[in-house]
């Protein structure tokens, strides 16, 4: 064989090597477009969506869901597990749901992920253009229970990086009954007066890890729920909303209790509350321990530290108005900064169940640059160092 032959055959076979390189990439790349989606923000765009779901769903290699850039019009849509292996939806647009707040229906959900395992989301913009549902439900008129913009249930393995919410009907991103999630650089924002738009809700999960991000509500940045374990969380801003709340716990006479809670580095800016707990005043098995809320700064925050077991909209079901959760080993420590409010350490514990081994290390909150007040009712545990306001412990 001469030279060029010899040459001609490395050619050949470095291109079919390139060419079976380049197929098998794009055999594990499901576009979103190439299923029929269409970038124009009008186009209902959740067939193609689904189509491609399917298919990487069936993929026994690692396989990638694209969205590129544009907007994508998304009605309700559940992705639907197991599937065979590790599935990312890398999501370059902004997906965006129907004018109509009515297009999101009764369901509760717009982009439900059910029985899924091991699946990252990255990138991209979710927009479920909640301002005429918020309208609707300011007017007193009937309207739907409002959607969550993206939930997780029965999931196991779960990454969420870098994505931004905006405008959702109601709770913009549910962790619910999961297991081993981790979610960072993720931006949830909704007008500081949109009715119950949560940023993020826990709730019967275990190992979930919350870092570097921005919650920007008209609820709780974070709502964590009954049954919720091994939760930490760091290096967060929170504000406007209504603060990092544990609970409403104790809502139901029989509740898994909520352990292991971690809030640490993280900023407090013009929020209604900053770390609470709340439960309801009625009988529940339910029970907060093990948790730590250290190095957070308060700015103008209205209530920074409050307990609330005495909650009972409307003064109904609540006969005894006893909270039967019990709240222990609790350390709040090196939080301080300004409160909206002259009394800034709020601790209304249950009568039939006082708070215990509760630690304040180093609290300094102060109200319009003077000393803060507190109020503290059946409180059992320590205080260390600087504590102020005084009068708790």
């Amino acid at each position: 064989m001469d030279n060029n032959n010899k040459l001609l055959a490395v050619l050949l076979m470095f291109l079919s090597s390139f060419l079976l390189m380049r197929s098998s990439t794009a055999a594990y790349n499901y576009n979103v477009v190439n299923f029929g989606a269409k970038p124009d923000g009008r186009t209902d765009s959740t067939k193609a969506f689904l189509g491609a779901w399917q298919a990487a769903c069936r993929s026994a290699a690692s396989v990638t869901v694209t969205v590129p850039r544009g907007s994508f019009l998304l009605k309700p849509v559940e992705f639907r597990g197991p599937c065979r292996s590790r599935i990312t939806f890398q999501i370059y647009g902004t997906i965006v749901a129907p004018s109509d707040y009515r297009g999101l229906g009764n369901s509760g959900y717009w982009i439900l992920f059910v029985k899924v395992n091991r699946i990252s989301i990255n990138g991209g913009t979710l927009d479920a253009r909640g301002a005429s549902f918020w309208a609707c439900r300011k007017s007193g008129k009937s309207c739907p229970a409002g959607a969550r913009s993206m939930t997780f249930n029965w999931a196991n393995d779960v990454v969420v990086t870098g994505l931004t919410s905006i405008n959702s009907q109601v709770t913009h991103l549910v962790i619910n009954s999961c297991n081993n999630v981790v979610i960072r650089k993720v931006k949830l924002v909704a007008p500081d007066q949109s009715p119950n738009t949560d940023g993020l809700h826990v709730q019967a999960s275990a190992g979930v890890t919350v870092t570097d991000s921005t919650f920007q509500t008209g609820d709780d940045c974070i709502s964590i729920g009954p049954g919720t374990r091994n939760l930490y969380m760091s290096k967060l801003n929170c504000g406007p909303g209504h603060g990092i709340s544990i609970g409403s716990l104790g809502r139901d006479a029989n509740e898994a209790g909520v352990q292991n809670i971690t809030l640490v580095n993280s900023v407090f800016t013009g929020s209604d509350n900053g770390v609470r707990i709340k439960t309801w005043a009625r009988q529940s098995t339910g029970f907060v321990r093990n948790v730590l809320f250290q190095n957070l700064i308060m700015k103008n925050v209205q209530n920074p530290i409050i307990v609330d077991q005495n909650y009972c909209p409307n003064h109904q079901g609540c006969p005894k108005q006893g909270s039967g959760v019990k709240i222990t080993q609790v350390v709040y420590r090196n939080i301080q900064g300004s409160s909206r409010t002259q009394q800034a350490l709020t601790f209304d514990c249950s009568r039939s169940n006082p708070c215990q081994a509760i630690r304040l290390h180093d609290i300094k909150l102060t109200f319009n640059g003077r000393s803060a007040t507190s109020t503290c009712k059946n409180i059992k545990g320590v205080k260390a160092g600087v504590v102020m306001p005084q009068g708790c412990l």
